[in-house]
């Protein structure tokens, strides 16, 4: 099928990016030259430099120490307390074999913490999360300073991990980069389920013991978590930015496949470097377009708001600007494709199974709605994404073919046949600032709530409130003092179960915050990551409880008729202590707001 030309709006908005990145996008690639121009080559160091460097690289010293093909960069965040990174454990041994079938070689360059959303989530340790990511990224820009390096493997997948890994292998774009995905866990128990056994423990009316061995069905395995939240949203923007070996997101842990993935990405990275006849450095691929991409597939797919943070910060690092605006104008043009759980209630193996990313991408492109032209790592550019990876009959050979039409139509839809006809991702602003409207999960009849307010200053707090039946009424939730420099913008999903049960009782329910959600927000309507936020005088620093607040996806509207000009702002909660938030005072002293990125790194340094 021929593709339609370039959706009008898509266009525009790209043009916009390239305009408004032009001085910084202009910098970023003249310091990318320099380092390609001075990157250093090995044979040049001294003997004391090399000795060290590959000290205890065994079978390879030989080769690192002649020069004789290029050496890989093995940048991990395993851990096997996280089980999406679990699978990682064997990975560099065996990336290591594989570099050698094609005359490179293979190290560690260095690891980088990988926490997990979810075992955090209502924690002290949240408040860690969201700075996690600068933390990754400052992780992997150490592990690349040794100049060792003529191309870098990027082993992440979840939350902040993959935006982290990002962001600091873009400081060393010289080189080229490739993802190396593990794939996600099989299919547990029915969403479904999992959600009503969570309301009824909300309601005192599951045990622990009933609520613990749901969750054990639902996530019981290595592999990413099946819900499509931001790990399975990062591993979906990968392939749209061209990042991945095609079709490499969602291939499960321990498959053939996924082992002859892992295989040709190694392989493909040795084959990309400097040296060779296709270079194809990491900051030549993530250009403008690469970025309107990674929004394109967000949007068409219901992926996690969290990447309303994350896209700005990664477009940073590469020197393009990117905001909200952007973002809810191209959710304007881009239809929802997709309806994985919580949109839907198949998960990311259904969705692989009925087609998943190769049918994403061949739809769009077929539409005009994606950027056929963006230069990725592998051979063919972004049309070879729209096909789906097998192995031959021996196994040991990889195929791609088409992915055909789609194989549920309950989760998957063309794009000129879709779920809506946009992308769910809607900008809300007014008289509370700027905010995040997630409407692909909600009820079109819960776009627009209207009622009185009630005012909190911590998660805890409205739980407690709703333990004591405070809520049981039309209500928005405000809480407040939960963005970046306040405590670090945690998530707070622990509202989600008691707000779901308020609005099954037949009340008009919605939540303000100038905290997170993120991919696995579900039905309740919701303004996040609401900026400017309440620390330092932000508009939800003033409401007091009882002000009538409106909130519409469908006018794109997030305001209060109670005069806030002449009102003083509410006084923060000091800072917590313990569980070593206190290190992270300089994170939140430094952050900016949530549409920039929320990164004290990316400001401090100008970027």
């Amino acid at each position: 099928m021929t593709n339609k030309p370039l959706n009008d709006t898509i266009h525009r908005v790209t043009q916009r990016v390239i305009a408004n990145s032009r001085d910084s996008r202009a910098a970023y690639l003249d310091l990318m030259d320099r380092e390609s121009e001075r990157q250093v080559d090995r044979t040049s160091l001294s003997c004391s430099n090399l000795a060290h460097a590959f000290a205890g690289a065994e079978e390879d010293q030989a080769a690192i120490m002649a020069a004789k093909g290029p050496n890989l960069g093995i940048v991990t965040a395993y851990n096997d307390m996280l089980s999406a990174h679990q699978p990682y454990h064997r990975y560099p041994e065996r990336m290591k074999i594989w570099a050698r079938e094609v005359g490179a070689t293979a190290q560690v360059a260095g690891g980088t913490p990988a926490m997990c959303d979810g075992v955090t989530q209502g924690e002290a340790g949240m408040e860690l999360s969201l700075f996690s990511r600068d933390t990754i990224a400052l992780s992997t820009t150490v592990a690349l300073s040794h100049a060792m390096y003529d191309g870098v493997a990027l082993l992440g997948i979840c939350d902040k991990i993959v935006p982290g890994l990002l962001m600091g292998a873009l400081r060393f774009g010289h080189l080229p980069a490739i993802f190396v995905p593990s794939g996600p866990m099989g299919t547990g128990i029915s969403n479904k389920e999992k959600q009503r056994v969570r309301q009824l423990y909300a309601e005192g009316k599951a045990t622990r013991e009933e609520l613990l061995a749901s969750e054990m069905g639902s996530y019981h395995s290595p592999g990413t978590c099946t819900f499509y939240g931001t790990a399975n949203s990062n591993q979906m923007m990968m392939e749209m930015m061209g990042l991945h070996v095609p079709g490499a997101a969602f291939i499960q842990p321990g498959a053939k496949l996924r082992q002859q993935l892992s295989r040709a990405a190694t392989h493909r990275l040795a084959a990309i470097g400097q040296a060779g006849d296709d270079f194809r450095p990491l900051s030549r691929v993530v250009d403008e377009k690469a970025i309107v991409n990674a929004a394109v597939g967000l949007l068409a797919t219901g992926g996690s708001t969290n990447h309303a943070i994350h896209i700005p910060a990664m477009a940073r690092a590469a020197g393009i600007r990117f905001d909200w605006t952007d973002l809810s104008e191209l959710s304007s043009a881009v239809p929802l494709v997709a309806r994985v759980y919580p949109n839907g209630a198949g998960d990311v193996n259904h969705f692989h199974e009925a087609g998943g990313m190769g049918f994403v991408v061949g739809t769009l492109l077929e539409e005009g709605l994606a950027h056929a032209d963006i230069l990725t790592v592998w051979d063919g550019g972004f049309e070879s994404y729209s096909r789906e990876p097998g192995v031959d009959g021996d196994g040991d050979t990889l195929v791609w073919r088409d992915p055909g039409p789609s194989g549920d139509s309950d989760m998957l839809r063309p794009a000129s046949a879709p779920f809506q006809a946009d992308g769910g991702m809607r900008l809300v602003e007014g008289t509370l600032g700027r905010a995040c409207f997630k409407s692909s999960a909600v009820e079109r009849e819960r776009w627009t709530i209207e009622a009185p307010c009630r005012v909190f200053d911590t998660q805890r707090a409205v739980n407690e409130a709703f333990t004591r039946g405070e809520l049981d009424r039309d209500v928005i939730v405000v809480v407040r003092f939960q963005g970046p420099r306040a405590n670090g913008m945690p998530e707070l999903h622990k509202l989600t179960p008691a707000l779901g049960v308020l609005q099954d009782r037949g009340y008009r329910v919605a939540l303000v915050t100038d905290g997170r959600m993120s991919g696995a927000s579900g039905k309740v309507p919701a303004a996040i990551h609401c900026t400017p936020e309440a620390l330092g005088g932000g508009p939800l620093a003033k409401l007091r409880d009882e002000d009538v607040i409106r909130i519409s996806a469908a006018t794109g509207e997030l305001s209060t008729t109670a005069d806030l000009s002449s009102r003083e702002p509410a006084e923060a909660p000091p800072p917590e202590t313990g569980m070593g938030r206190e290190l992270f005072a300089m994170f939140r002293a430094g952050a900016d707001g949530a549409e920039q990125g929320a990164s004290a790194m990316l400001a401090m340094a100008g970027l």
